[in-house]
C-alpha cells in the first residue's frame, strides 16, 4: 500500500457543528468597541450572546465557517471580528456555508479515498496520484490534508480530475482568490423599495446570480410573496430587509400580501 492511499483511508474525527464558534480569548477581544461600527461587504461579524463567526458577503447575506480548519484557510486570527448585537444579526439571512481558501489544503472525506484540491467557487479535482500530489503541494503534502466531514462535503462542487501539475499550479490559484466575495463570485443585490404606493422599481431586469433585496421603507408591515408561492419574506416590519437569490433564468412576478393590488417582477438572464 502506498503512502497516498495508506493516508487516504485513515479516517480524521471531527467534531460537526453548525457554525465555528470563536474562541473565549478572542472573542473578549472582540467584544471591545466594536459594536459602533456598521458591517460592510468583506466583514467577519458576530453577535454578543453567540460567538458564532460569519463572512458578510457582498450580496448583503451572511456565510458561515463550518469548522476551524476552514476558517484558518483564510484567516490567521481573529483581531479583525466586528461584534454587532444580536438583533442586527438576526436580521441578516444566511446565505450557505464558507468553503476552503483555493490552494490552502488539500480534503477528502471518510467515504471516499480520493483526495482533492480545492479550486475557485468551492470546486475539487481529484488529485490521480501521490507524484502529482507532491509536484503540485511539495514533498511534505500528506501533512496539507484534512478530513472533511461528510456533512460538508455537499458545500463544494466535483470538477475534472487533475493529472498533470500544469492544470492546478499553486501560485496563481491562490492569488486568484483573494476573498470570499470573489470566491463565490458575490456581488450587491438589486433593490426594491417597498412604500405605501408599492414596489419601487416595478420591476428589473438582473444577470443570473445575482441577490435582490426587498427594503421596507414604509411605516406599515409588507410582503414580498411570489405569485405561485414558491418564496416569500414573510412579513416585514418597518424597515425590515428580505434578500433572494434565483437559481435559474426566467420571470419572476411577486406581489404584496397586505395590499394585492402592488405587484412587481425580476427578470433573471444569464451573464453576457
Amino acid at each position: 500500500m502506498t503512502k497516498l492511499s495508506r493516508y487516504f483511508s485513515w479516517s480524521l474525527m471531527l467534531g460537526l457543528s453548525l457554525s465555528f464558534l470563536l474562541p473565549q480569548s478572542s472573542a473578549l477581544a472582540a467584544n471591545e468597541g466594536a459594536n459602533s461600527t456598521t458591517p460592510l461587504s468583506g466583514d467577519l461579524i458576530r453577535g454578543v450572546a453567540y460567538p458564532s463567526v460569519y463572512y458578510l458577503g457582498a450580496d448583503g447575506l451572511r456565510y458561515v465557517f463550518p469548522n476551524e480548519k476552514t476558517y484558518h484557510t483564510w484567516y490567521n486570527d481573529f483581531s479583525t471580528v466586528k461584534q454587532i448585537t444580536d438583533d442586527a444579526l438576526g436580521q441578516i439571512q444566511i446565505g450557505g456555508n464558507v468553503t476552503y481558501k483555493p490552494g490552502m489544503r488539500m480534503v477528502k472525506i471518510n467515504t471516499d479515498p480520493k483526495t482533492y484540491a480545492v479550486a475557485p467557487g468551492g470546486y475539487l479535482h481529484w488529485i490521480e496520484n501521490e507524484n502529482l500530489a507532491s509536484t503540485i503541494f511539495g514533498s511534505d503534502w500528506a501533512n496539507s490534508i484534512d478530513d472533511l466531514p461528510d456533512a460538508f462535503f455537499t458545500n463544494y462542487h466535483i470538477g475534472a480530475s487533475l493529472n498533470n501539475a500544469s492544470s492546478y499550479q499553486l501560485s496563481a490559484v491562490r492569488s486568484a482568490t483573494v476573498d470570499v466575495n470573489h470566491d463565490k463570485n458575490l456581488t450587491a443585490p438589486a433593490i426594491f423599495t417597498i412604500t405605501h404606493t408599492g414596489y419601487s422599481p416595478i420591476d428589473l431586469h438582473i444577470p443570473l446570480g445575482q441577490s435582490i433585496r426587498f427594503v421596507n421603507t414604509d411605516t406599515s408591515q409588507h410582503t414580498a410573496t411570489a405569485d405561485d408561492l414558491s418564496w416569500g419574506s414573510g412579513t416585514l416590519a418597518p424597515n425590515a430587509e428580505f434578500v433572494h437569490t434565483f437559481t435559474t433564468e426566467g420571470t419572476y412576478t411577486f406581489f404584496d400580501s397586505y395590499n394585492s393590488r402592488h405587484t412587481g417582477a425580476v427578470y433573471v438572464t444569464t451573464k453576457n
